[in-house]
């Protein structure tokens, strides 16, 4: 990657917009409240204090990294684009039929997630592709003219376009998307054959359709970023994190939109695998908790783990399948509603719930004093003794501890229990959410280390550890801001797709290798837009199975121009996965692969290895200060340590409050914290060796 000494990251959340400035003096770091109807806005507001506190002009600064929730906030709430959606007679229901399957088995008024595109504005030719790339019924230019012409004249703002088996040929899609260009040269348009060129036509099409419905959208707000950063003085060029954990310029953003989906807390989890190489962990669970949302995610041998598709717009809590599918790449994690702004209420049932809806930024927690009156998370904290209401945020917000009881009476409890039935109720979630995550792939989650970040997530990451039985926890430095800080530890990347079916008892060499080829100068040239002359690695996977199976598995595989011996080599990698996933192989069934992934990313330097402090004196202690310890259920007397006094070595024992401008971090009686070498804090189980 080309260095530069003056970079900054800006990540919009839901409640808070965090900028991380790195320069060669050090980081500065901010949270501004997110600005829902000029996000830009809140981005140039946290670049000026970010520079103003590192004692810079804008005019310095050298790159913008950017990540943004846009796509999947447009894609929730339906507000993208008009979109028409042009496939292959016989298939134009596929979207709303969907995989058939029953997320739900026992809800007899079981409710389906609408399509985006409905069925009105779904068009579809006589024409055909066969599996093989063969052509099996010719495309009739005629019939798209006359089909152009209904679409300008439905008054469409973008068009997608996803015909059968055109991963494997898009000659037909290209031929529509260039008469579509020809008659409105100014139309939004995306092709499945370049969006997602994977089989099976259900996430293909829901992917081109996400792609083409917020495209418009996307490419407005990043025009007008740009403008307004020139405006203001920052002339840096700007680069968009995606999904999949690496930099992408502007203009592949603004054409491929749905890679955008996870980019916010894929910067997270890149920050989380920096600490862990650092740290030397081999297992670790990522826990990024903010105003919002929470995301968990599984980062071994210090890279996060990857996914090809990804769920958005889910519309029954938590149960796969009750969304949409894309395929995209991105980095595997659960995200659930449960963040500092999620709101208690009291259900029919007279039960405590907590979440998905969020109180955001605007008008914010009750405590906020912005207008909010529902019972927040943060609300909670400040009612347990948890947040100090004069130095919430560095003092920049203060809290009003009487709007939180105002709001906690709505829950007809007493405000204490109230409080302590919020958070127990939104450690639960997130403590059953990371069970199911672990186990789904396979892993034993009390071997894992936590590294815990955002906002929120220091308040609740001990509680979380007592709950999962994990004896080690680390909170790195930065961590209210810590997906800003991973977007500038990140890569230029991009990931490559291709279907092409291929038994391994009929292992097609030529084809293959051709593939991958053409796959590999895809990615590289991508990768040479944003860090030209940069060293590069190459990452090869396949998406594979036993014949018969209705899924696959990723495979990891050397990224080489395949031989006959290889074959051999494929299998037992396929075998290896299998077992580790599954706890055994399957004797005598054959072997295929359905899709490719290849991944071209700039090289990562080395992270210096921290040396760990397991024990040490006593740090200093501000003064004492009482909160709820909710394992002990009952109200304990905490050292109240600043963040910066707990150097290598120093050590307090729980219960403590570790006090910083972004964040707070409990340290509850089962714990003791010791300062490491990197200032990250290192909590431990007391009865544990550290």
């Amino acid at each position: 990657m080309t260095k530069t000494d003056i970079r900054i990251g800006v990540d919009i959340g839901g409640t808070f917009t965090d900028v991380a400035l790195q320069h060669p003096n050090g980081l500065a770091t901010c949270k501004v409240l997110t600005n829902y109807n000029q996000p830009e806005q809140a981005i140039l507001d946290g670049i000026i204090e970010a520079t103003e506190q590192a004692g810079l002009e804008l005019a310095d600064i050298d790159q913008v990294i950017h990540g943004t929730t846009l796509v999947t906030n447009a894609l929730i709430e339906r507000r993208g684009a008009k979109t028409a959606f042009i496939t292959t007679e016989g298939f134009r229901d596929v979207i709303e039929m969907r995989s058939e399957n029953r997320f739900e088995q026992y809800d007899l008024n079981l409710a389906l997630p609408k399509p985006l595109v409905p069925r009105e504005d779904r068009f579809t030719l006589k024409e055909r592709m066969g599996p093989n790339g063969e052509v099996l019924l010719a495309l009739d230019l005629d019939e798209v003219d006359t089909l152009i012409s209904r679409i300008l004249d439905g008054g469409y703002e973008a068009v997608a376009i996803g015909l059968m088996h055109s991963y494997a040929n898009g000659a037909h899609e290209r031929a529509v998307e260039k008469a579509l260009r020809a008659a409105s040269p100014d139309l939004s348009i995306s092709i499945s054959s370049v969006i997602s060129p994977q089989m099976r036509e259900l996430p293909r099409f829901n992917t081109v359709i996400a792609n083409a419905y917020v495209r418009p959208q996307v490419a407005d707000y990043l025009s007008r970023l740009v403008h307004r950063l020139r405006e203001t003085g920052v002339n840096a060029p700007v680069f968009m994190l995606h999904s999949g954990g690496g930099l992408i310029t502007l203009e592949t953003a603004s054409e491929q939109p749905v890679r955008l989906l996870e980019s916010g807390p894929a910067g997270g989890a890149i920050f989380a695998a920096d600490f862990a190489r650092a740290h030397g962990l081999d297992k670790v669970l990522s826990f990024d908790m903010g105003g919002t949302t929470a995301k968990i995610c599984l980062i071994e041998n210090g890279a996060p783990k990857t996914a090809n598709t990804f769920e958005v717009a889910r519309t029954y809590r938590f149960k796969k399948g009750s969304g949409m599918t894309v395929s995209t790449p991105v980095v595997e994690m659960v995200e659930i509603g449960a963040g500092g702004g999620s709101i208690a209420s009291i259900d029919a049932m007279g039960r405590l719930q907590v979440g998905p809806r969020s109180a955001a930024s605007e008008p914010g927690p009750a405590c906020y004093g912005r207008g909010g009156t529902e019972p927040t998370v943060t609300d909670a904290n400040l009612l347990l003794g948890r947040l100090d209401p004069d130095n919430f945020a560095g003092g920049a917000i203060p809290l009003h501890v009487d709007c939180s009881e105002r709001a906690a009476g709505k829950l007809s409890l007493e405000p204490q229990d109230a409080a302590f039935g919020i958070t127990e109720m939104v450690d639960e979630n997130m403590a059953n959410a990371a069970r199911v995550h672990t186990v789904e792939n396979g892993r034993d989650i009390e071997h894992f280390t936590m590294i815990a970040f955002g906002g929120g997530a220091p308040l609740h990451a001990c509680r979380l550890c007592e709950k999962l039985g994990i004896s080690a926890l680390i909170i790195p430095p930065g961590a209210g801001v810590g997906s800003a800080i991973g977007f500038l530890k990140a890569p230029f990347s991009y990931e490559s797709t291709r279907g092409l079916f291929q038994r391994l008892d009929s292992f097609d060499l030529e084809a293959v290798n051709a593939a991958l080829d053409s796959m590999e100068k895809e990615a590289r040239d991508f990768v040479e837009d944003g860090a030209r002359g940069a060293p590069t690695e190459t990452r090869l996977t396949a998406l594979m199975r036993y014949s018969g199976q209705g899924w696959e598995i990723p495979v990891l595989l050397p990224h080489r121009a395949f031989a006959d011996h290889d074959i051999q080599t494929i299998q037992t990698a396929f075998e290896e996965a299998y077992r580790t996933l599954f706890g055994r192989t399957i004797e005598g069934l054959p072997v295929e692969i359905t899709n490719w992934l290849l991944t071209v990313a700039t090289v990562l330097p080395d992270a210096d290895a921290v040396e760990r402090h397991s024990k040490g004196s006593d740090a200093s202690v501000l003064r004492e200060r009482t909160f709820f310890d909710a394992a002990l259920r009952k109200t304990v007397t905490a050292k109240e340590v600043a963040r910066g006094d707990m150097t290598p070595g120093k050590m307090v024992s729980g219960p403590a409050i570790i006090v910083e401008n972004e964040t707070t971090t409990i340290v509850t009686s089962g714990y003791r914290v010791i300062g490491q070498g990197d200032g990250s804090l290192l909590l431990v189980k007391k009865e544990a060796n550290a």
